[in-house]
């Protein structure tokens, strides 16, 4: 999915009264797809801005800024699909200037699991993977770490966490083998969490 793809239920970006554009996370297309079909969000367009800036999070702001300016005129609302995923605190800066909304939280990994619960946790030594982390642990995690080339550098990342949590969102056999396999490749222990959706559902059907 590209920058300037909209995903809309007729192929084009309408404009008109009612209309809400979803500027998110490229890691969390699949998930907003769910729960649009799922809820009957019909009024809700996607555009998804690229996923490795998950790896540049002093590239989301100026980027969900530019996504804003060019198609706010053609919705009523817009709603912003990030969490703070490491800006810290810009982003929810730039989106109360903007007057626009975004989801509650610190990161995807605290609004998949339920803001409130993942802060009862305190796991300081847990490295987390969801469903699109799964399925693309070797080009966001292992080749940026540059541990395809240099694997001793494994314990200099990874020698102070002690797990590696799974956080479903789906319930898929296959990708939870793979998420084993990323364990056992960092060298970490393994536990599994079915999260589903999170708060990310309650998120999405409040927006009107």
């Amino acid at each position: 999915m590209t920058n300037d793809t909209i995903l809309t239920n007729q192929g084009i970006a309408p404009e008109g009264k009612g209309r809400v554009l979803l500027i998110a996370c490229g890691a969390l297309a699949r998930e907003i797809l769910a729960i649009k079909a799922a809820n009957g969000l019909d009024h809700l367009d996607l555009q998804c801005l690229p996923a490795i800036l998950h790896n540049h999070p002093e590239k989301i702001v100026p980027a969900v800024r530019q996504a804003v300016a060019k198609h706010r005129d053609a919705y009523e609302t817009v709603f912003v699909v990030y969490a703070d995923c490491g800006t810290g605190g810009l982003l929810q800066t730039a989106c109360a200037e903007m007057g626009i909304g975004m989801v509650a939280g610190p990161h995807c990994y605290s609004f998949f699991e339920g803001n409130d619960v993942f802060a009862d946790h305190d796991e300081i030594t847990a490295f987390y993977l969801t469903d699109f982390l799964v399925r693309q642990f070797d080009a966001f995690v292992w080749e940026p770490l540059g541990l395809a080339r240099h694997p001793e550098l494994r314990d200099m990342y990874f020698g102070n966490y002690e797990k590696l949590v799974y956080q479903a969102q789906t319930d898929d056999p296959d990708l939870t083998v793979k998420a084993e396999a990323c364990a056992a490749k960092l060298g970490l222990g393994f536990e599994r969490r079915f999260t589903g959706y999170g708060d990310l559902t309650p998120a999405l059907t409040a927006i009107t």
